[in-house]
């Protein structure tokens, strides 16, 4: 799984809302803490954040009218588009846009007529604007749908912040990763069902409040990722669980997993994500007092 496009983390302070801490932590260690929650903020609240997102739309194969009048197949946010702006043509696994004349469709800088935005084989597809609106192709599974962000998006301006546990160095802790003797994957189900087989190196291993736990980790890059669960989503934190990464361990086979860095998926933020789950083995006995509290009710 990689961070850029699905689990990128954001965070908002606001003068009202400062982390606090507890007495005795290094200074700098709260220092370093604070500085990722203004990293988090920066990410979500940025174009490629998770706040702008204005719609999630599945195709059908063949074509898709597009625009904001009642009788297209997708039908955008009213008042953001023109009504009727063209086709979105899904065939044999690519995704072509077709407009109409005058619709004012970009991709970069170039007008675009007749456009192939995504195929199987694509690093990553190519972005649609049209006045504030932006989109562009993602797969899940067999599915292939347009995923529509709004520069203008209300979210945007009503965001007021995250309420997180204090900052407590006591849930900073070395783990142990217990490698798996061969190539293994583990099943990743999302939101919508659909389950995936993700790259797992090993069962990370640590002692919180007296007792041993387990998580399973995926590849991620240079990163481990983990989802889990614990105690607090009854209540207090996003109710499926919440999302860390850490670093890959050296020679020792050690890592750390601060868990003052545990963060709330996408679908905390917008309806329109499709975030994984944690697995059932990740499910923590103990209630994880650190990190992101719940935000709203999404």
């Amino acid at each position: 799984m990689h961070r850029s496009n699905f689990f990128k983390p954001a965070f908002w302070i606001t003068s009202a809302l400062m982390l606090s801490f507890t007495n005795g932590d290094d200074p700098k260690y709260v220092e370093e803490i604070k500085n990722w929650h203004k990293d988090r903020v920066e990410s979500l609240k940025k174009e490629d954040g998770w706040l702008n997102l204005a719609g999630l739309y599945w195709l059908k194969p063949g074509n898709n009218s597009f625009g904001d009048a009642l009788d297209n197949q997708i039908v955008f946010p009213k008042g953001k588009s023109a009504a009727h702006l063209g086709h979105l043509i899904l065939e044999n696994g690519e995704v072509w846009v077709e407009t109409r004349p005058g619709g004012e469709i970009w991709q970069d800088e170039q007008p675009v007529e007749k456009l192939k935005i995504f195929s199987a084989g694509d690093h990553e597809p190519l972005l649609l604007r049209h006045r504030s609106l932006r989109w562009y192709v993602i797969k899940r599974g067999e599915k292939y749908g347009i995923r529509l962000r709004d520069l203008e998006h209300p979210a945007l301006t009503s965001f007021k912040g995250i309420d997180a546990y204090p900052i407590d160095a006591k849930w900073k802790v070395e783990a142990k990763l217990e490698i798996f003797p061969d190539e293994r994957k583990i099943p990743i189900t999302d939101v919508l069902g659909q389950t995936s087989m993700q790259v797992s190196p090993g069962t990370l291993v640590f002692t919180l409040k007296g007792k041993e736990h387990r998580l399973d980790a995926v590849e991620s890059g240079d990163e481990l990722f983990i989802l889990f669960a614990d105690k607090t989503n009854h209540k207090h934190t996003y109710q499926s669980g919440r999302f860390l990464y850490a670093k890959k361990p050296g020679a020792s086979g050690k890592t750390t997993l601060d868990f003052n860095k545990a963060y709330n998926p996408p679908c905390a933020f917008t309806e329109f994500a499709t975030c994984p789950l944690p697995p059932p083995q990740n499910t923590l006995s103990i209630a994880v007092s650190a990190g992101e509290k719940r935000y709203r009710e999404h």
